[in-house]
């Protein structure tokens, strides 16, 4: 019996493991060929890259090297060598300090807040059928300039209701919900017998129960504002044991009549509260009635004599809202101005990335169990990681930058609150420090805290490029 043979072996690969990337051999040997050429013809690759290297040199290099040996020198030019005497002040100077501060906050919160709602309007606009037109309404204010977009915040921000909208929306639901005083700014007739009380007004004298006529007269109202108020009257009626009397404006339109009395054409001051006070307790109130009379009952007033009180509730001012550009907010206000125009650029990005996020994965995650809050913490913000570093680290190399916004913004009171590096920069240079070596350093100052963003993108890059 013959012995059978074997067949020959053959020697076969290993499958790929599952999940493992063949190698990209096609795009590392066509870099190689690249590199090979350039070595082979170095003329022909300096050709084309001279005229970039020009323009590069003239508009980067050049500035940053004048900038740099400018710095060492005086505010009078070349003539007088400081060396590090311009950093030396820039750093005991109290406006410089203030911006540095202010630009720390900007770093902090402006891109945080920025990326923050760009993330949250790509991820909630994914799947509504008006998702676009929302992405291109929040997109608009990135067509505008930074000088329009501050020309609009400077409208925004006004301190006057009438004109600001911010102010207008704030007054709008304070009044809904705290009733405005009834005639700010009023203020007895001299001689009418009411004398200033924590902010109101008191009777000078005391007044016992069964007058029928307590006068309390007052000035400072607009007569105009008026137009639609009654006659005022003497109560034709007084309770036994009550107080009454009238509040009425003491001005005769035209001239004439007598001070501390009802004349004919005087007007009332209807709604304004009246209280009885004795012994610096309040023991009665009434408001006035559209006549201008009111009734402070006997049941309430006890015996003995009180005085009458106008309560500072019936004279404060109106509340006019916010002061948006005051010392306190108005960084803050720019910084919102900043976050309106600079969200539409974070959550056009962050879209991008997030369409190119494997649907497959956030489909096995909820059939596992997860909730969407669950799918967007675990596995959509991890995804999309590259895209938020990326609108991250633009923003913050943006906003180091930030000058125009807060120039035109921010009034001229409180510019100095509101100063950041770029302005200071200008404003120690050309805005009239007129010290072109201190502005000069501040520039300095302003890439040495750039650069770090920069290699950090650099560096992301080169990381990129090697996957």
């Amino acid at each position: 019996m013959a012995a059978q043979t074997a067949p020959p072996a053959t020697s076969q690969a290993p499958p790929p493991r599952s999940g493992t990337a063949a190698p990209r051999r096609g795009g590392r040997r066509t870099a190689r060929r690249a590199r090979s050429a350039i070595g082979a013809h170095p003329w022909a690759a300096a050709c084309f890259l001279l005229p970039a290297l020009v323009v590069l040199g003239a508009l980067v290099v050049y500035p940053i090297s004048w900038t740099a040996v400018r710095s060492l020198f005086g505010a009078d030019g070349f003539t007088h060598f400081v060396g590090l005497g311009n950093y030396t002040s820039v750093f005991h100077d109290p406006q410089t300090l203030t911006a540095l501060r202010n630009n720390a906050l900007w770093v902090v919160v402006a891109p945080s807040v920025a990326t923050g709602l760009g993330l949250i309007f790509a991820v909630l606009t994914e799947r509504v059928r008006w998702g676009t037109a929302f992405k291109l309404v929040v997109f608009m204010p990135m067509a505008i300039s930074m000088l329009a977009a501050g020309i609009i915040f400077r409208l925004v921000y006004d301190q006057d209701p009438g004109k600001g909208v911010a102010n207008a929306v704030v007054v709008g639901v304070h009044d809904t919900f705290a009733k405005a005083s009834a005639y700010p700014g009023a203020k007895p007739r001299i001689g009418g017998g009411l004398a200033p009380s924590g902010g109101g007004y008191v009777t000078t004298a005391t007044i016992a129960p069964g007058t029928t006529a307590a006068a309390l007269p007052l000035v400072g109202i607009p007569p105009a504002t008026l137009s639609g108020a009654r006659q005022a009257a003497v109560p034709s009626h007084c309770p036994t044991g009550a107080v009454c009397g009238t509040v009425w404006l003491d001005f005769t339109p035209g001239g004439g009549g007598t001070p501390g009395r009802i004349d004919p054409g005087e007007r009332a001051l209807a709604g304004v509260q009246v209280q009885a006070v004795r012994g610096g307790h309040t023991v009665a109130t009434a408001t006035s009635g559209r006549d201008g009379t009111f009734v402070l009952p006997a049941g309430t007033l006890g015996t003995g004599p009180v005085q009458l009180k106008l309560p500072a509730a019936n004279f404060t001012a109106q509340f006019q809202g916010v002061t948006w550009l005051g010392p306190t907010l108005v960084t803050w206000s720019i910084i919102g101005a900043y976050v309106w125009m600079w969200t539409g650029f974070a959550m056009v990005l962050i879209a991008a990335g997030l369409a190119g996020v494997p649907r497959e994965l956030l489909e096995a995650a909820r059939m596992d169990g997860a909730n969407e809050w669950q799918v967007f913490r675990r596995i959509t913000v991890p995804l999309l990681a590259p895209t938020l570093v990326v609108v991250l680290v633009t923003l913050v190399i943006n906003v180091l930058k930030i000058f125009d916004l807060v120039y035109v913004i921010a009034p001229g009171s409180t510019q100095q609150d509101a100063n950041v590096l770029a302005l200071q920069l200008y404003l120690a240079s050309f805005g009239g420090g007129n010290d072109q070596g201190v502005g000069s350093a501040l520039g300095v100052l302003l890439l040495v805290l750039v650069l770090p963003a920069v290699f950090f993108n650099i560096r992301r890059f080169r990381k990129e490029r090697t996957r």
